[in-house]
């Protein structure tokens, strides 16, 4: 596998070294420490990065000008205190993941593969939030369950508001192993691949 290229901005050295640690194998990471230095991975073809949200002077999370910032990139925010509201802010603003800054590398590596495969990255409690917001205010779509087995559909609702797959499991006295299974075959023939595109799909979002 070619190694892939990352932008990894931070100006905290203790960081930077932590963030080295990445598979040499699957990644060639470069360091930046301004917000032109995404302009200029832009024209380089490259779009993979990852951004310490305590960089002095960055923009807040809601400022307009990080539509520019983030054009045609994937950006990861990593922070040192996460935060759900943190997360909301930074994926509205067009992020494509949020994380704690001190991620293991080995978990780091895990998510840039997501991210570059097109997924969005963050962590339990904020999806739970995010899927439950989304159910609140969007109405559920009449045909989204079409070719969906009666327990397949009941797996999705829950799992398409934020319930983990224990919870699932509970609810519907089955195993977790059970409910894994059917999520897969929730997501092949719904042809979504995470729980943020179930709950969108289930929404007519998507």
């Amino acid at each position: 596998m070619q190694a892939g290229s990352v932008l990894l901005m931070t100006h905290d050295d203790s960081l930077w070294q932590h963030w080295r640690q990445l598979d040499q194998a699957a990644w060639l990471p470069a360091r930046g420490q301004t917000l032109q230095d995404l302009s200029r991975w832009r024209e380089q073809g490259r779009s993979l990065v990852v951004i310490d949200a305590g960089m002095p002077r960055l923009p807040a999370w809601n400022d307009a000008s990080w539509s520019d910032y983030m054009r045609d990139l994937k950006v990861v925010v990593a922070s040192m205190r996460t935060s759900d509201e943190e997360g909301k802010q930074a994926l509205a603003a067009g992020a494509s993941g949020y994380i704690h800054a001190y991620s293991p590398a080995q978990s780091l590596n895990t998510i840039l593969q997501s991210v570059v495969a097109g997924n969005v990255w963050l962590g339990s409690t904020l999806l739970a939030r995010l899927l439950r917001e989304i159910d609140q205010r969007m109405p559920r779509q009449g045909n989204w369950d079409a070719g969906l087995t009666n327990r397949e559909k009941e797996v999705a609702q829950r799992a398409a508001i934020g319930h983990s797959n224990q919870a699932i499991a509970d609810s519907l006295n089955i195993s977790e192993r059970t409910v894994r299974a059917h999520l897969s075959a929730v997501f092949e023939k719904l042809g979504v691949n995470d729980r943020l595109l179930l709950a969108l799909k289930v929404h007519g979002i998507n």
